[in-house]
């Protein structure tokens, strides 16, 4: 199958993550915490996973002589996306009832687009230097969306939008990504220099949003039992990307 065609299917998968948003009306606020909190616990798995086990190393493949250059691209994608959620506000509100942004519906929107945009290129450079890579980078911004866009959803409804028009509006923005991942597979294409940009770029940026954003979500759950359940969670996502390692060589 053409890469191209690949990298829209992937990217529109990713997408239908905000119609997630719609299940959240379904729930009452104590299970949708619960739930949400579990899906954070194997975001951040993945996520972590996805950069160890998958994009670091391609990266070294890749790379084999430029293994300073590789790692100040993990530092810099860390920090540009450290200040992209400062300049931004780009926050990943995951409860449903977030009270912190009510006032910026709109700018979620466009921060939204942008994160997506980012993540079509990603993904789609990603498919360009190995399907393999692809996939696991896929399943990783997968899992890091759901959680993501169900506090999207709530915070758009908290700012005052309908529900109808609130999950209208986050699936537009979320199908931004395969825009993004279209102009990406035509970039990089033609640029072998981006992939080797974008890999360990990539790497940095799932870091960031794992361990500044995810991982003090999860420690934030005080009951033992349920901190152990998230825990396990967390490492059946790291399981999983290294699994997925092993399975595809």
């Amino acid at each position: 199958m053409n890469t191209l065609v690949i990298i829209i299917i992937a990217t529109f998968l990713v997408s239908l993550g905000a119609l997630v948003g719609a299940v959240t009306i379904l729930l009452n606020e104590k299970r949708l915490k619960q739930i949400i909190l579990f899906l954070i616990s194997l975001s951040a798995g993945t996520l972590i996973g996805g950069a160890f086990f998958h994009l670091i190393p391609e990266s070294l493949e890749r790379m084999p002589e430029n293994m300073n250059t590789l790692f100040w691209l993990v530092i810099i994608g860390f920090i540009i996306f450290f200040l992209v959620e400062k300049i931004l506000r780009w926050r990943h509100c995951h409860d449903s009832s977030c009270q912190e942004h009510q006032f910026v519906g709109h700018l979620s929107l466009v921060g939204d687009g942008i994160h997506n945009f980012i993540d079509g290129l990603l993904i789609a450079a990603s498919f360009v230097a190995d399907y393999r890579l692809g996939i696991a980078t896929t399943i990783a911004v997968i899992f890091h969306e759901i959680p993501q866009e169900v506090g999207d959803f709530g915070l758009l409804l908290h700012s005052g939008f309908k529900k109808g028009r609130a999950l209208f509006l986050n699936f537009s923005v979320a199908l931004i990504v395969v825009l993004g991942g279209i102009i990406g597979y035509l970039f990089s294409s033609r640029a072998d220099s981006f992939i080797n940009f974008a890999l360990p770029f990539t790497a940095g940026g799932f870091l960031y949003i794992a361990a500044s954003d995810l991982i003090p979500e999860i420690r934030k759950e005080n009951r033992a039992w349920f901190s152990i359940a998230t825990f396990l969670t967390f490492i059946f996502g790291l399981l999983l990307m290294y699994f997925l390692k092993k399975i595809n060589g």
